[in-house]
């Protein structure tokens, strides 16, 4: 398998598919590059170069004990962007992904990219402190780190058979089959990574991050997200990003790139071929 090896000795696995201008895609937790398919074959299909790589300790990645945090993935991201001699590359990243491509940018600078989108993404900052009132207590992040310790199968199956795709909602129509590649990606990974990936995309602020970053960048959101609330999300960042794009979905839940996987590629397409 195609894999590169981190300063730190960590082996990153990727996937490298296609020529033409290069999009990279971020996951986001606890997933692999796998919750990337349907994208990856659209654009391939529409003639690029697709890449989408394992974050260290998920998927086929080295199960490490250290480095799950936000300096890590964007390092990380670096090295294979650097390896792969990327240039004029699109980074997308989804959740703890679009954390991952925000600080990735803002530590390494632009000079590969030119422009970026995240999706349902975690900055400026998930978790509530005086500084952002509205965010998330602390305990809600605890818990979810309790629930992984206890009975961590179970703990990934209840998200993605609810809040995470919206399938909780009334009238709802869950697919078993999303499911189960949801619950299998997440296993695929380690525990001690998921764990403390908790803390790296709830806690890490990215308000300085967005800052520095120029290029475009196409912020989407779903209004009914229930991982990461839309008005303490989305609103915030493309507000302080100096080039940033808003585009709000009415009543899509946070894993709409596969829920509404048509809208947001069709989205994406557009972004990329202004």
């Amino acid at each position: 398998m195609p894999s590169i090896i981190t300063r730190d000795g960590v082996e990153i696995f990727y996937k490298d598919w296609g020529s033409g201008q290069p999009i990279v895609f971020s996951h986001g937790w606890p997933l692999s590059s796998d919750d990337w398919d349907v994208q990856m074959l659209f654009f391939l299909a529409h003639g690029y170069r697709v890449i989408a790589h394992d974050r260290r300790g998920h998927g086929r990645s080295t199960q490490v004990a250290d480095g799950h945090d936000m300096d890590h993935y964007a390092d990380d991201l670096a090295a294979l962007t650097a390896h792969l001699d990327l240039k004029d590359a699109i980074h997308v990243g989804h959740s703890t992904g679009g954390g991952e491509v925000v600080r990735y940018l803002a530590r390494h600078g632009e000079g590969r990219t030119s422009r970026a989108a995240i999706i349902s993404a975690v900055p400026p900052l998930m978790m509530k402190t005086p500084a952002n009132p509205g965010g998330l207590p602390k305990s809600v992040f605890d818990g979810l780190q309790a629930q992984l310790a206890a009975e961590r199968s179970q703990f990934y199956r209840d998200l993605a058979a609810g809040p995470f795709y919206g399938y909780n909602r009334p009238g709802a129509k869950p697919s078993e089959a999303v499911i189960q590649s949801w619950w299998r990606q997440g296993m695929m990974g380690g525990a001690k990574a998921h764990y403390d990936g908790i803390v790296a995309f709830s806690q890490t602020d990215f308000t300085s991050d967005l800052k520095k970053i120029s290029l475009p960048v196409l912020v989407m959101h779903g209004d009914d997200d229930q991982i990461v609330p839309y008005a303490d999300s989305a609103l915030l960042s493309a507000k302080l990003l100096k080039n940033g794009l808003l585009k709000t979905y009415k009543g899509f839940p946070h894993g709409m790139p596969t829920t509404e996987a048509a809208v947001i590629n069709a989205d994406l397409l557009a972004f990329f071929r202004p």
